[in-house]
């Protein structure tokens, strides 16, 4: 068996282009053609020192020790391939595609993800071009041939691999350099897909297409009134902008954004960052090298838009913005672009008025719902008169057309002339805003009573809402009969293009409120008097729902997080009702306040490991605020949740102090599972600040209130706990001990997470107390359990668990490389160690006579090219 090189090695794959078209065109003479692509492309992979792995049919799998090597060999093949002289003129066109990486050498050959990431960008490539992946480009960057470049091909999606990956493509003086766009799954983008064409907008299009491109013009808002057509025009923008965004296009919804903390989360989301690198100025990394554009749609409700378009700015240099929003954004170098109704018809002839942008929109709406409805001399009147009395808002317009399922246009302009010619309660704004409302009311006035109600609680939800908590908030004033089905009550408001239904990721239905319509809801709601009574029981029912998620997360952390995120806006929502309700005339309501402290309290675990640190401090800042200084459980729990943030926040001895506070105010109320509670946040704090005497009286004293109280889930983190500190102590028997004791109970219990939270602790102590190869195999069982959890803090702690094994091992390069992605993880995640600097010097001291200094630090540098989960799963492959 050969001897391959291990370590870092560049990979690259190439096949021939239309090769079965080839042979069909030259038949006998295919294989004179194949003998001279193998010997060109031989020749250029032994001048370099590749080493060939395998040859099938017309393609080569070629692995280098350099990328340097990689791209010579790769010049070389090209420019030999297109002087060699090929029969019947024919020519030989071959894709590369070259990858830098750590694959694990496997029975005489290399296998992992570097391996299927190196073929993925082959296939992505055309004849006669060869690509690189970042790594490869930036290895071999500083050492091309004369007459060689790197042109930035942007951000792709690879079939099969998660992450976008940014592509470079070798531009070799004499040869083609301008290829069709890779054959990826596409550039990273994100825009929704709309139902319909857009109708009437080509010249506003291509204006805006022409704005964007140039580069002297970084951001476009386009502005006017609700209903106008903003967000969709904007999308059309952006699609036809996509090939001009090396990196994407990206559509950030923030209809649902009051705060620019909420708004850099909603980015972070559309982009897909990980959970902890939401917030500035971890965010801002994220952003910093992408040539995108970012659609920030529906601006006109956050106060501080300008401040968080600013920063976007000036973050993303070579990125930019189209932004839209009722009102303009005052910015220097902001280009506005005023969003007018639909051209309506001059004339009422059926020629006249199907070239009219507002007619071809009502007809494409009409036929949606009546697929045999046509513009006929007979109608054409009526349909022109409805066009112009909606003052050609699509918004309007669209509302009004799904009506023809029901009324000819006669009867549908007599409804129109006798509902919407009242005036409109507002005088402010100009009429078309007032038409939109009354087009609104119009349909809500053909509801009959009870779906007015039920329209009118829906309402106070924000980002949509689920049946159950439809049934919970609106149903009950929309019927004194319970048996009503939900479902029945949405399907009419849909009907009247007042409701939109989506599918949940648990598949179920959920219905949402355009933005606009939510306004008038939340209006009509105002104006019976009801809307306290609405928000205080859709709070009431958030409360109920995050409580129930917090006890679903002990069992099934995966499921309960997507399910908290999904009703995030309605949490925020709730928070914000009942953290604001009252006033200086009113006073404070005391159960609004209480439900409030109570919600941002159950969600503390959500704050923590979802990424929302720096929101959930805020939030609960306000809740104790507010809370004032009576004491109580719910108090005491949730200064204890606000210290475990601090902790995330790095702020150990601000958390100290605030932990203290909940531990001595669980005692005076004799709340014994707050009280628990807060000893465990008292006795991490400890631990942070290096007490570890003290970390470990109070963790003996939690674990024997734990072990009174009985939870198996919060016992189990009392016993980790412990173990921890005693581990720290070089107690290792003892710690050993806890640690069954604890995975016993959790695996009992069914908690995944914890159960891979201890079973990480356990191997943990395994290496430290000098059994590295016990520590091996159970690491290596954790691997997949501890990459699907997706939790950053447990990933990172598994990496460095993962890399002391690795020593144990003497295996310095694959440590030293779990060193290097954890320190970039960390970097991105905004989680300082504050033990980084002892713990590599342990790890040298450790290695020092397995490896040099110089290659020790070259294998952390490769690290930090790679994700930690592709490390950790290479090492359970391998």
């Amino acid at each position: 068996m050969r001897e391959l090189p291990s370590g870092t090695v560049t990979m690259l794959f190439s096949d021939i282009e239309g090769s079965t078209l080839m042979l069909s065109r030259l038949g006998r003479r295919y294989t004179d053609a194949l003998d001279g692509h193998r010997d060109v492309l031989r020749s250029a992979w032994s001048a370099h020192g590749g080493t060939e792995m395998g040859t099938e049919g017309d393609s080569f799998f070629v692995v280098f020790p350099t990328a340097e090597g990689a791209v010579r060999a790769a010049v070389q093949a090209q420019r030999g391939l297109q002087t060699h002289g090929w029969p019947g003129d024919e020519r030989v066109r071959v894709r590369m595609g070259i990858h830098t990486g750590s694959p694990q050498v496997h029975d005489d050959d290399y296998v992992g993800m570097d391996v299927h990431r190196a073929a993925r960008i082959a296939s992505s490539a055309h004849g006669g071009q060869a690509v690189l992946s970042s790594v490869a480009a930036e290895l071999a960057r500083d050492s091309l041939p004369d007459g060689v470049g790197l042109r930035d091909l942007g951000l792709h999606r690879l079939k099969d691999i998660p992450e976008p990956e940014r592509l470079f493509q070798l531009t070799v003086d004499g040869l083609q350099v301008d290829f069709p766009a890779l054959r990826t799954l596409g550039a990273a983008s994100r825009l929704p897909v709309p139902a319909t064409h857009l109708v009437g907008r080509e010249h506003a299009v291509a204006e805006l297409v022409d704005l964007v491109r140039s580069p002297e013009i970084r951001l476009v808002t386009l502005s006017g009134p609700g209903g106008s057509g903003k967000t969709r025009l904007a999308i059309e923008v952006a699609k036809n902008l996509v090939t001009a965004f090396p990196d994407g296009v990206f559509f950030v919804p923030l209809a649902s954004a009051t705060t620019p903390e909420v708004a850099w989360t909603t980015l972070g989301d559309v982009l897909e960052v990980p959970r902890n690198s939401r917030q500035p100025p971890r965010v801002f990394g994220q952003v910093a090298n992408r040539a995108a554009l970012f659609v920030l749609d529906s601006l006109e409700q956050l106060a501080e838009a300008d401040e968080v378009v600013s920063e976007l700015l000036e973050a993303a240099p070579r990125s930019a913005v189209v932004a839209t929003s009722r009102r303009s954004l005052a910015l220097p170098g902001e280009h506005l672009y005023p969003v007018t109704p639909l051209g309506l018809p001059t004339r009422s002839t059926v020629a006249a008025a199907e070239e009219s942008p507002a007619v071809q929109l009502f007809l494409q709406q009409s036929r949606s719902v009546r697929p045999d409805f046509r513009l006929t001399p007979e109608n054409v009147d009526a349909v022109v008169a409805i066009c112009r009395r909606l003052d050609g808002l699509p918004l309007a317009i669209e509302i009004s057309a799904a009506r023809t399922r029901l009324l000819g246009p006669q009867a549908l302009l007599r409804r129109i002339d006798t509902t919407l010619d009242l005036p409109s309660t507002s005088r402010q704004g100009p009429l078309r805003h007032r038409t939109l409302r009354e087009t609104i009311a119009w349909s809500y006035d053909l509801l009959p009573e009870s779906d007015q109600a039920f329209f009118r609680r829906l309402g106070v939800f924000a980002g949509g809402a689920a049946l159950e908590s439809v049934a919970a908030v609106a149903l009950p004033a929309a019927s004194d009969d319970r048996s009503t089905d939900p479902l029945d009550l949405v399907a009419d408001l849909v009907d009247a293009s007042l409701g939109i239904v989506t599918e949940a990721p648990d598949g179920e239905p959920r219905i949402t409120l355009l933005d606009t319509i939510r306004s008038f809801a939340l209006a009509e709601l105002r104006g019976t008097g009801q809307l306290d009574d609405a928000r205080a029981a859709h709070a009431t029912h958030y409360l109920d729902v995050a409580e129930r998620l917090k006890v679903t997360r002990d069992s099934d952390h995966l499921l309960a997080l997507g399910q908290a995120e999904v009703e995030l806006d309605n949490f925020r929502e709730a928070l914000t009702w009942g953290l604001r309700h009252g006033g200086a005339v009113e006073g404070i309501d005391v159960t609004a306040t209480a439900t409030a402290l109570r919600l941002v309290t159950s969600l503390g675990w959500l704050w923590y490991t979802g990424g929302y640190v720096i929101e959930g401090c805020r939030w609960i800042e306000l809740a104790l605020e507010r809370a004032g200084s009576a004491e109580s459980g719910d108090l005491a729990e949730c200064l204890g949740s606000y210290a475990n943030l601090l902790l995330a926040r790095g702020e150990p001895d601000r958390a100290a102090d605030v932990a203290a506070r909940s531990l001595t105010m669980a005692r005076k109320v004799a709340d014994e599972e707050r009280e628990a509670f807060a000893m465990g946040v008292v006795g991490t704090a400890q631990l942070h600040q290096g007490d570890l005497d003290a970390a470990r009286r109070t963790f003996e004293d939690s674990l024997s209130l734990h072990r009174r109280i009985g939870n198996p889930f919060r016992l189990t983190r009392a016993l980790g706990n412990l173990a921890g500190v005693e581990e720290e102590l070089g107690h290792y028997a003892r710690a050993e001990e806890l640690t069954h004791e604890a995975i016993a109970i959790i695996t009992a219990a069914g908690d995944a997470h914890e159960a891979a939270v201890q079973g990480q602790n356990l191997a943990n102590l395994l290496s430290a107390s000098g059994r590295p190869e016990e520590a091996a195999r159970l690491a290596r069982s954790l691997v997949d359990r501890i990459v699907g959890l997706r939790s950053p803090n447990l990933t990172m702690a598994f990496a460095d668990t993962y890399k002391n094994i690795l020593i144990g091992l003497r295996d310095p390069v694959r440590a030293a490389q779990l060193i290097g992605a954890e320190e970039a993880m960390r970097d991105r995640l905004s989680l300082p160690n504050p033990y980084q600097e002892e713990e590599q010097a342990e790890a040298w001291a450790a290695v020092e006579g397995l490896i040099s200094a110089e290659d020790w630090a070259r294998e952390i540098r490769t690290g930090r090219e790679s994700s930690v989960e592709d490390l950790l799963l290479a090492l359970d492959d391998g």
